[in-house]
């Protein structure tokens, strides 16, 4: 199921790109995997390896690097750098989960309570300007739960054609929008808890204000000092470079999981138009979605690259001192 790829030398240690069918369960969702055979640094094998590594990405639309030497956040700061591409900073983006910095390109995946599952979602798609690409380090992984979910939207999409073609349709014709409340100060117990300030990178009101104008957002001051925000039109697909389509949005996420003291999932998402989405639709996307979805259950030092336009990820509940750190590019 994995590419035939030739072994690859490295510094004199041999490296392969696995056909481990037992390693992982047999799923369309599942990434491509280089393990070494030997000591070799995470960082030198992604600066000189790029070819092989655009060519996992591209069939598999995540590389899982497992084995490397990657002893902490220095180690993957450094690997992402031997990567190379624009840093997308935490502090430029426009996310709505509460996140800790730990280098200027590294930061703590969400801040959520263990007990909340994060579903399925392109990273910032429910924005205008999102990240082409995710990096993740597990620098200890949970005691028990954890995984991370992978879900192909191109397949997602393929099987929504097939199945659902008049939501499909409208989707394509209609974009969606979305809309949340975003409180004053930050809310790590929520997994859309990032307050306004630190979302829109402002101080003030005002400032608030002229940043949500030249986004193109609505927007509604609450009597808490919370405030609400409705995206403009934004696309539900997109095509990849290759020219494959791509189910690209928040929806699932916000479908399911965009609740909290402030938000209901009733209330954040609608077509582009303002109408009302298909429950039944929905329901029918989840699931197979739910169907395509391969769970990577970290192993202490793993390192998983992402294509955000390809694959969707989230986070399943956890016990233990689980902790995952990301980094996105541009």
């Amino acid at each position: 199921m994995f590419m035939p790829i030739d072994r690859v030398q490295l510094s004199g240690t041999s490296m392969r790109m696995t056909n481990a069918h037992n390693s992982v369960p047999s799923s369309p969702s599942h990434p491509a995997i280089f393990v070494p055979s030997g000591n070799v640094n995470l960082a030198e094998f992604l600066s000189v390896n790029q070819d092989l590594i655009a060519e996992g990405l591209e069939a598999k639309g995540a590389v899982l690097f497992r084995g490397f030497a990657v002893a902490d956040a220095i180690a993957f700061d450094a690997a992402i750098g031997g990567y190379g591409g624009e840093n997308f900073s935490y502090e430029q983006s426009l996310s709505n989960a509460v996140r800790v910095n730990v280098t200027a390109r590294v930061f703590t995946a969400n801040e959520a309570p263990p007990t909340t599952e994060i579903f399925l979602h392109h990273e910032m798609a429910q924005t205008p300007v999102y990240p082409s690409k995710l990096f993740f380090y597990c620098e200890a992984a949970a005691e028990q739960g954890g995984a991370t979910p992978l879900c192909r939207s191109d397949l997602l999409l393929e099987r929504m054609q097939a199945e659902l073609p008049g939501p499909v349709a409208e989707f394509a014709d209609k974009g969606v929008r979305y809309s949340n409340t975003m409180p004053a100060d930050d809310d790590a117990v929520s997994g859309q808890g990032r307050s306004w300030k630190s979302t829109l990178s402002v101080n003030d009101r005002s400032g608030a204000e002229a940043r949500l104008s030249q986004l193109g957002y609505s927007w509604q001051w609450q009597n808490d000092g919370a405030l609400r925000v409705t995206t403009p039109r934004l696309e539900a697909m997109r095509q990849t470079a290759d020219g494959r389509s791509t189910f690209f949005n928040q929806l699932i996420a916000a479908y399911r999981g965009w609740s909290d003291g402030r938000n209901a999932a009733s209330r954040s998402i609608t077509f582009g138009d303002g109408g009302v989405i298909d429950h039944d639709a929905m329901l029918h996307v989840i699931s197979i979605a739910d169907d395509l979805t391969y769970d990577h259950n970290w192993q202490t030092g793993d390192v998983v690259l992402v294509d955000n336009y390809l694959v969707m990820h989230g986070r399943r509940p956890f016990r233990g001192q689980r902790r995952v750190l990301a980094s996105l590019l541009r």
